[in-house]
This record gives C-alpha cells, sequence and structure tokens, in this order.
C-alpha cells in the first residue's frame, strides 16, 4: 500500500475541514509542534505504532505532543478518526503533509540558513533582508543553525534550493580542481 498516498488524502481532508471550522491555522501550529514531538523523541513514533499501547494512551501522548489543548475540537476530531480508522500509526506522516499542504496554500517558505558560529543580530537582518527580496509576497519561516564543520560562510536552503557559500564548499571545489589538473 502506497504510505505517501493515505497521508496525503488524509491532510488533505484535514485542511478542508479546519478551513471549514475556521482552525485551519492553530492546527498548523499543532502540527508544527507534533512534526517537532517527532523529531525530537525519535521513540514517540515507536509508542504511537505500538499495537499493545492503548489508543486512549496514544492519543493523550500525541495531543500533549502537539501542544493540544481541550478546546482544540478540531484536532481531537481528527485523532478520533484515525483511530477509528486504525490509522494513528501514521499520523506523523499525516503532520508533515498538512504543513506542505497548508505552506503552499499560504505561500509561506522555509528558509533553514546554517553558519560555523553564531552570527549577531544585525548580520541576521541583512539576511534576512536579502533572502526576503528573493521572495517577494512569500511569507518566511526561518530555522537558524550553527555547524562548526563547514569552518566560515553559511549554508542558506530556501525549500528545495540550496546556496552554499561555505568554506568548506569553497575548500573542496579547490581541491577538486587540483585534483582535476
Amino acid at each position: 500500500m502506497d504510505q505517501g498516498l493515505i497521508p496525503n488524502r488524509y491532510a488533505k481532508a484535514l485542511y478542508k475541514f479546519a478551513l471549514e471550522k475556521g482552525a485551519a491555522d492553530r492546527v498548523y501550529e499543532l502540527m508544527k509542534c507534533l512534526c517537532a514531538s517527532f523529531a525530537g523523541q525519535p521513540r514517540l513514533q515507536e509508542v504511537v505504532a505500538n499495537p499493545f499501547v492503548a489508543t486512549e494512551d496514544k492519543t493523550g501522548l500525541l495531543t500533549t505532543a502537539a501542544c493540544a489543548k481541550s478546546t482544540d475540537t478540531v484536532f481531537a476530531d481528527f485523532l478520533k478518526l484515525l483511530v477509528e480508522n486504525r490509522r494513528i500509526d501514521i499520523v506523523r506522516l499525516i503532520a508533515l503533509r498538512y504543513l506542505d499542504i497548508y505552506r503552499r496554500a499560504n505561500n509561506i517558505c522555509l528558509v533553514k540558513i546554517v553558519t560555523a558560529t553564531d552570527m549577531p543580530a544585525e548580520v541576521v537582518g541583512k539576511l534576512h533582508a536579502l533572502v526576503e527580496r528573493h521572495l517577494p509576497g512569500a511569507t518566511v519561516e526561518y530555522t537558524h543553525l550553527t555547524d562548526p564543520s563547514i569552518i566560515g560562510g553559511f549554508i542558506v536552503d530556501v525549500n528545495s534550493e540550496r546556496l552554499d557559500a561555505s568554506l568548506e564548499s569553497e575548500l573542496r571545489q579547490l581541491r577538486l580542481k587540483l585534483l582535476s589538473k
């Protein structure tokens, strides 16, 4: 069975349902929190997929992982549907697809900036301005990471495109040029 098709269908249905209820923005925040919980706690997927864990425990765990409140009825209904259809084990995939659908519908771009060290606020501001100038009309969500292995410079990922202005990359290219001669 195609594990990509099923999460996509559930995510589309959830997005339409959340739009109808006026909760698409809130569900987006919940799905971001849920995905962050899955990324931060790899064993979460094991627990959700474990048939010996009670469904009430799974839904409680997922509600907590998504930072959901008792007023988040759209999310609660979504989890109930997944339990009824025995699809709770693919909740992470559905959440990832929901994020993609929401971002595409709302013109949101993900930008990841990697530097060797923390940058001063003024440099970060200039880099943000540069990125936003190349993405007119888009809302930008930034992630900043430090990776000392790039030695210097920066790497900017915008959705699926990459600008690698790192010293590591420059040295690698120089080495390849020298080896090819």
